[in-house]
């Protein structure tokens, strides 16, 4: 009777075992296929910056120089951090950036690094003329823009780029101030110019990575190099759609009296706006004649289209 029991429980367990085992492997199954559909709809909503430049600035709108680019650069670093995963370079576990759900956070260095340039230019250039002082509140949220974007604390990524965005909106708010604190945005050519040019510095090397059909040292492009390669130039033309919005809104006087310059700055905001919001399911890498897409030289077509015209708006502004 004993021997009998022990038999019919140690089949019950291993039937058990392989129920447990089948259900497990239904899960995977369900989450695999599933998994990165929800994760393509949900980075799709998060792409988009609930914020238009020309609804929140309209024409007949007064502004003061500057206000409508700090707001905006504001406005793109938030969005980033109090989205619903957050800042994800820096995560870990799951996660993490080079973890399944990486897009976001290669999207997500790209945005950071644009981010910078143009907060440089803000400081340096924008705000500044040959021996004035900088802008106290650019310069700190300049240092604080450059803090490691994958540091995870002491001090956060998350932590320093949200001490950025206040800053920068503490800037807007001394343009308001009576008397204004902030120093206003010189509507010159030349300080337009400089910031295309670190533009045109960034999609260069964001080019480079999506038109290149292997790695520098020879070997070949990885799927999971193939995307963050994808991502982070698109997390270029996102935050460059948006300012050049806001750059065609703070010059909007002087591109009222030279049409074809304001033209170029459509080109731009329509090309680079297509790159930032094209988001195939899997970024594949397909050859010259493969009838599998390469989507890396999908979005070149557009990141080089926006370059291009910025160096002919260069052009035209060096005249």
């Amino acid at each position: 009777m004993e021997v009998w029991y022990l038999r019919r429980m140690t089949k019950l367990i291993k039937d058990q075992r392989g129920g447990i085992g089948f259900i497990l492997l239904v899960i995977m199954a369900v989450l695999l296929t599933v998994g990165p559909i929800v994760l393509h709809f949900g980075q799709n909503t998060h792409n988009e910056l609930p914020f238009v430049v020309e609804e929140e600035f309209p024409p007949e709108r007064e502004i003061i120089p500057g206000e409508v680019f700090g707001t905006t650069l504001a406005k793109i670093v938030r969005h980033e951090l109090e989205g619903t995963t957050g800042w994800r370079p820096n995560d870990f576990l799951l996660w993490g950036p080079n973890v399944m759900a990486d897009n976001n956070a290669s999207r997500q260095l790209g945005i950071i690094q644009a981010v910078r340039e143009s907060a440089r230019v803000f400081k340096d250039h924008l705000t500044k003329i040959s021996s004035d002082n900088f802008d106290q509140n650019l310069l700190e949220a300049d240092t604080a823009f450059r803090n490691d974007a994958e540091k995870f604390w002491l001090p956060s990524a998350e932590g320093k780029f949200r001490t950025g965005a206040k800053l920068i909106e503490a800037y807007v708010d001394g343009l308001r101030a009576e008397p204004p604190t902030s120093r206003k945005m010189h509507l010159r050519n030349v300080e337009a110019i400089r910031l295309f040019q670190a533009w045109t510095d960034v999609l260069g090397s964001a080019h480079a990575d999506l038109f290149k059909s292997q790695e520098e040292d020879g070997s070949a492009i990885m799927p999971w190099r193939n995307d963050d390669y994808f991502y982070r130039a698109q997390g270029n033309a996102h935050v460059m759609h948006h300012l050049a919005r806001a750059i065609r809104r703070e010059y909007a006087k002087e591109l009222a009296a030279r049409p074809t310059v304001g033209s170029l700055f459509d080109d731009v905001v329509t090309s680079l706006g297509k790159a930032a919001r094209l988001k195939p399911v899997i970024v594949l890498d397909g050859g010259s004649a493969s009838i599998v897409a390469n989507h890396r030289r999908n979005l070149e077509v557009y990141i080089s289209e926006g370059r291009q015209k910025m160096y002919s708006i260069r052009e035209e502004l060096e005249k």
